[in-house]
């Protein structure tokens, strides 16, 4: 991947709160819903419905937001494409951390079942 200081700078500083909304309409424009969302993004960050609405509220950064999370350990296991990049080549750790996350939510959206976006053996 071609990192730039750039990219990765506003990607840390980019917040969750203004991201989710996008995250949501686009899974629920393909018949997906908000709990299986939600499902999803506890699996990736350990965050529970009540911590993301607070993190919604409180419009932290995705710098913050990894930075608290509990990642889960396999995480790893995410690979593939998504906005141009091979997500397993992608240096900057806080960048690919958003980037396991919009995959997880593109993958949801897709009609991929729960048990392979959450990487069940």
């Amino acid at each position: 991947m071609n990192n730039t200081n750039n990219h990765d700078e506003r990607i840390a500083k980019m917040t969750f709160a203004s991201v989710y909304p996008h995250y949501l309409e686009k899974v629920e424009k393909k018949g997906r819903t908000r709990e299986e969302l939600l499902q999803v993004v506890e699996w990736l960050t350990g965050y529970d419905e009540k911590k993301v609405q607070e993190l919604i509220e409180k419009k932290v950064d995705f710098e913050l937001f990894f930075q608290n999370a509990t990642l889960n350990p396999n995480a790893h296991l995410i690979t593939g494409i998504i906005c141009g990049y091979r997500i397993e080549e992608i240096a900057n750790p806080l960048t690919q951390r958003v980037r396991y996350l919009d995959k997880l939510v593109d993958e949801l959206a897709k009609g991929r079942k729960m048990e392979k976006i959450l990487r069940v053996a």
